[in-house]
């Protein structure tokens, strides 16, 4: 379950929601590939990560971390709240098209700092290695798009 919603929540979703816009004639490509991967790969990844992580911080812990000492669940409770606030703001910014960018900028930023921490860990499992190509690939698509957001307005939501 988790590789499915991985592979449907950063790639084939917002894919298919550009491709349907796009085909439909809304707005500019580069405009809805932020949209539509801050909504689903900075909003919805992340909130769905965050409620996990705040109900269950022991699936972080151990599944992707290993760590099985129940204090670490103190933490990932607290990472939990961030990914939360970051997922709702991400979500918000699909009726507020002037969040996309920070959304962007923030989540963006956040993937790519997990995704270097994750290479470090030289003894990743395969769960963890999913989620050190998955925070990379995010953190080039929403960084492509941080540095050129596309032509203002065009991204707005219809």
């Amino acid at each position: 379950m988790y590789y499915l919603m991985i592979v449907l929540l950063m790639g084939v979703l917002p894919i298919a929601s550009v491709l349907i816009e796009q085909a439909a004639g809304h707005g500019d490509w580069i405009a809805l590939v932020g949209r539509w991967f801050v909504f689903w790969a900075g909003g919805i990844r992340l909130l769905l990560a965050g409620v996990r992580q705040i109900a269950n911080p022991a699936f972080t812990a151990r599944t992707i971390f290993e760590i099985e000492d129940l204090d670490a669940s103190k933490i990932v409770v607290e990472l939990g709240f961030a990914n939360l606030a970051m997922g709702l703001v991400s979500v918000a910014s699909i009726v507020r098209p002037d969040w996309v960018l920070p959304a962007a900028i923030v989540t963006g930023l956040y993937y790519g700092l997990a995704g270097i921490r994750h290479i470090a860990n030289t003894g990743r499992n395969r769960i963890e290695t999913w989620a050190t190509v998955s925070d990379l690939w995010i953190f080039v698509v929403l960084a492509a798009y941080a540095v050129n957001p596309g032509i203002p307005g065009t991204g707005d939501a219809i």
